[in-house]
């Protein structure tokens, strides 16, 4: 999930601050590679400035190694599990870029050639490349789904199936916050026999040693730290207070208000439930050594290995498939074909970098045109967290610009 006014290892070389596990306010811990040292710096600020009552951890990768390990704030360690909400729409890309380039799904066939019950109330001309880029109009149900049902794509992908869409497929965008992974999923599913947990557990996962899980296993249970609701200031709250989000609205259908009870994000990235099911809108759980793992992956060089993605592959993937008002947030942005083109928020990197945002906050892409990966998580919601926490523009140009004076 992502837009509700924020609320809904291997080789690096460097100093080493604090000892290995994170607690003090303002302590920042882990190490950077030479050339990083003023991406620590300003991971300092941000801890003290941002992060400090929930934790927060940063990591990077460069031309394959990794060259930023940083935590930081109460009760994170780099090491520490976190529900990081709709980064897994950026694994679901990844898996579907994977088999579109295999030529095992074309993005111009239409959804229901393969599932056949999604042509129902006028959705059979709505096709994959549609899906991905957020314009199907299936946001939501009428009447919501439980927390329980969330946790299930199988059973949202059948009511969605049903389900009339809240605008005519193709003619907008709008955010897809609970809906998109079991929408892309199902597809998945009915065209290759496997779940993209199968896929990318197999393919992504394992052969890269990532620690991001779409299912987080019981054994790996005590490592998760649960996530915090925001804490607004008093002017936020005011501001909160005068913008209220009207459950029938469409923002309201789309990120689940209008259910009864409508269900908390909080309580949602906190379930067993979804961290076991891992629901592709949001289940994932990781750390930000993980996601920038997987990322790097696809950004090149990583342990001597070619890309994930092709060239092609990667221009098809990243170009701007949506842009504009979203019907959804009301907000200006703009989607590729699941990734968020992340240049057009952070314009200082390349045209091909791919990614995408959590709820509280978080971010993580890959910038092929700098060998670059980068993720940022944090446990507390943001205020302003959805499309990428504000710190994140101060992070990621340091990030940046360490890169480029090492490339010069």
């Amino acid at each position: 999930m992502s837009e509700v006014h924020g609320g809904i290892h291997g080789g690096i070389h460097g100093e080493v601050h604090g000892e290995a596990h994170g607690g003090a306010h303002g302590e920042v811990y882990g190490t950077v590679a030479p050339g990083f040292e003023s991406v620590r710096e300003e991971f300092a600020g941000v801890v003290a400035d941002e992060a400090r009552d929930g934790g927060a951890q940063l990591a990077v990768y460069h031309r394959g190694r990794q060259v930023v390990d940083l935590w930081g704030g109460d009760g994170v360690d780099g090491d520490s599990l976190l529900a990081l909400y709709s980064s897994s729409k950026g694994a679901t890309a990844l898996v579907v870029a994977l088999l579109v380039q295999e030529g095992a799904l074309d993005l111009d066939r239409e959804v229901a050639s393969w599932w056949p019950e999604f042509a129902a109330e006028g959705k059979g001309g709505v096709t994959l490349r549609e899906l991905l880029a957020h314009r199907a109009g299936s946001i939501g149900v009428e009447g919501g789904f439980t927390l329980d049902e969330l946790a299930d794509d199988r059973v949202v992908a059948a009511r969605l199936a049903a389900h009339r869409p809240y605008w005519e497929p193709g003619t907008g965008h709008g955010y897809h916050g609970y809906t998109f992974g079991a929408l892309v999923g199902e597809v998945v599913l009915r065209a290759t026999g496997r779940t993209v947990q199968e896929h990318y557990e197999e393919r992504i996962r394992v052969p890269y040693g990532v620690d991001y899980h779409l299912g987080l296993p019981e054994e790996l249970e005590a490592r998760f730290r649960t996530a915090l609701p925001m804490l607004p200031t008093p002017d936020e709250q005011a501001f909160l207070d005068a913008h209220p989000i009207a459950p029938d609205s469409l923002m309201g259908v789309a990120f689940d208000l209008h259910a009864d009870p409508p269900v908390d994000p909080v309580a949602y990235g906190n379930s067993r439930a979804v961290r076991a099911g891992a629901p592709l809108s949001g289940g994932g759980i990781g750390s930000a050594r993980g996601l920038a793992r997987m990322y790097a992956a696809v950004a090149g060089e990583l342990d001597g290995r070619a890309p994930l993605l092709k060239a092609d592959t990667l221009d098809v993937f990243s170009r701007v498939h949506s842009s504009g008002t979203d019907l959804v947030t009301g907000s200006s942005n703009a989607f590729g074909l699941g990734f968020v083109p992340v240049a057009t928020t952070y314009p200082e990197l390349g045209a091909t970098a791919v990614g995408h945002s959590g709820a509280p906050g978080s971010q993580a892409f890959a910038d092929p045109s700098r060998a670059l990966a980068y993720s940022y998580t944090r446990r507390r919601f943001a205020v302003v967290g959805g499309p990428g926490a504000p710190e994140n523009v101060r992070l990621i140009a340091a990030v940046a610009a360490a890169a480029d004076r090492l490339a010069s």
